[in-house]
């Protein structure tokens, strides 16, 4: 029986070469090192990996890290105040792990230019001591698992580190880590390995790779929404595009401009948990649209992972339950304040905390509304309302007792019921992500006004295009805006990390 045991003490421990730190003042040239840094950390791991498959003696532990940039400043200096980001607070060292530098390349290079000529200091590439686990190496779309006999008899973890989720959590960005003593400060709100952990769950529940998404970000609970938007998007890219550059759905089958249909014929036979389609723009301007499902555990779990590709905005299209007399089916719902009644989110941003309304998202989905239905000023109140919006975690709470939860919806003065909206703000709120809702009534249940089958088919028909192309030009006129002026203070608390 020919077995390979492993006689390997702790001590044994194979890595690349060490790498001696950088200096830089070109955040151009500091991204290309941090690149090469780790594509030659992975390749070693991924080598390794390989040859260990194939058959080779195992000589050691493989081991690689992931690296990491730094700046110190020694002074208090003032900076920019118009500036949410792209700051430090207080004199310090500071730094952040990274990882697929080039997915990220444009927000490092943002990032590092404004630390550079905020601080007028050079950022330090160097190698962490955070190990970068296999299954991260191997990046999106690998099964590691799948190559796995040669180590039937030695455990992969005696071998290789995996992921570590005693290290990969949220305590950056909800505000509750604290650098251990002469330790240096946190220079970004996700550490490389909470990426990574995303990037792949991204990847299992849209079934579209990472590269694809897009800044400006549409979440739906409703497919009727994703077939409007595939449509559309067919017909610009046979049209040449209008500036979008491609068109990817799941399966991360792509359409180009001047094309009719995909370059490849590989279009899933089942769609994912939460099917990601893509619009996409040079710089990761365009948009993506994610059709989430219902109830606000999918809501939380999407967010959780899109937030670490740091986007730009995300909206909410979705239905909702009408809670006022006066309001008809069909009318829009822009939402001014949230109540919290999902809970998911309770644990990490507790329900006393504020979800404020962001005056630019605002104001763009109020235009947007304007400019698609053609009523302006006081004339648009005939079809859309502004007010609280609840979130609730149970789809049938009209089968229990109604008086505590309409008694509280009363009180809080909202205008509409559904089950991902707050969920949605609240996200984007704890991850720093600009947010809005605008939602369309479909029901009233309170005043006896429910879908029946037939009522549904031509309320979907007449309501859905005219929706998301209402969304759709809420975010063209996001990313018209200034970046700076998008990420506004309001999401920042006291002590922020300077990476937006």
């Amino acid at each position: 029986m020919n077995k390979r045991i492993s006689p390997l003490s702790p001590l044994d421990i194979s890595s690349p070469p060490p790498f001696q730190p950088q200096s830089f003042d070109d955040p151009a040239k500091a991204v290309e090192a941090l690149t090469a840094l780790y594509e030659r950390n992975t390749a070693f791991l991924i080598k390794s990996f390989t040859e260990l498959a194939q058959g080779a003696p195992i000589s050691s532990r493989y081991r690689a890290f992931y690296p990491q940039v730094s700046i110190e400043t020694t002074s208090f200096g003032h900076v920019d105040s118009r500036l949410s980001y792209g700051h430090v607070t207080a004199p310090g060292i500071y730094t952040t792990t990274v990882t697929r530098p080039k997915l990220f390349k444009h927000y490092l290079k943002e990032q590092l230019a404004l630390l550079v000529k905020s601080h007028n200091v050079p950022v330090i590439v160097s190698e962490s001591t955070t190990p970068i686990p296999l299954h991260f190496a191997f990046g999106e779309g690998a099964h590691v698992e799948a190559s796995t006999n040669a180590f039937i008899d030695i455990p992969m973890r005696d071998i290789f580190d995996t992921p570590d989720l005693n290290t990969t959590d949220d305590e950056i960005a909800n505000g509750e880590y604290i650098p251990p003593p002469g330790e240096p400060s946190p220079l970004a709100p996700f550490t490389a390995q909470r990426i990574d952990y995303s990037l792949a769950r991204l990847s299992h529940y849209t079934a579209t790779h990472a590269e694809h998404f897009q800044n400006f970000v549409l979440f739906t609970n409703y497919q009727f929404y994703i077939d409007e938007f595939c449509s559309w998007a067919r017909k610009l890219m046979a049209e040449g595009g209008d500036g979008y550059t491609a068109f990817v759905e799941p399966g991360n089958v792509v359409t180009l401009p001047g094309s009719s249909a995909p370059e490849t014929d590989a279009a899933l036979t089942r769609l994912p948990q939460m099917p990601a389609y893509h619009l996409k723009k040079k710089g990761h301007a365009g948009i993506t649209m994610i059709n989430i499902g219902v109830g606000p555990s999918n809501a939380k779990t999407i967010t959780d992972h899109v937030a670490v590709l740091r986007p730009h905005a995300w909206l909410m299209l979705g239905h909702c339950a009408g809670l006022r007399n006066s309001q008809r089916l069909g009318d829009y719902v822009l939402a001014h304040a949230y109540m919290r009644e999902d809970h998911v989110l309770d644990d990490d941003l507790p329900v006393w905390v504020p979800i404020p309304a962001l005056a630019e998202v605002q104001v763009a989905l109020e235009a947007a509304v304007a400019e698609i239905t053609g009523y302006e000023g006081f004339e648009l109140k005939r079809i859309m309302r502004t007010g609280t919006v609840g979130t609730i975690d149970n789809r049938n709470w009209e089968l229990r007792d109604q008086r505590g939860p309409v008694k509280r919806l009363s009180q809080a003065r909202a205008i509409a019921l559904d089950m991902e909206s707050a969920t949605i703000a609240a996200n984007g709120f704890r991850f720093r992500v600009p947010y809005g809702t605008l939602l369309c009534v479909s029901d009233k249940p309170l005043h006896g006004e429910l879908k029946l089958p037939g009522m549904a088919t031509a309320f979907y028909r007449t309501q859905v295009n005219q929706h998301l192309q209402i969304g759709i030009r809420a975010v063209q006129k996001l990313a018209a805006m200034p970046t700076e002026a998008l990420h506004s203070r309001k999401l920042r608390s006291f002590f922020e990390t300077a990476f937006q």
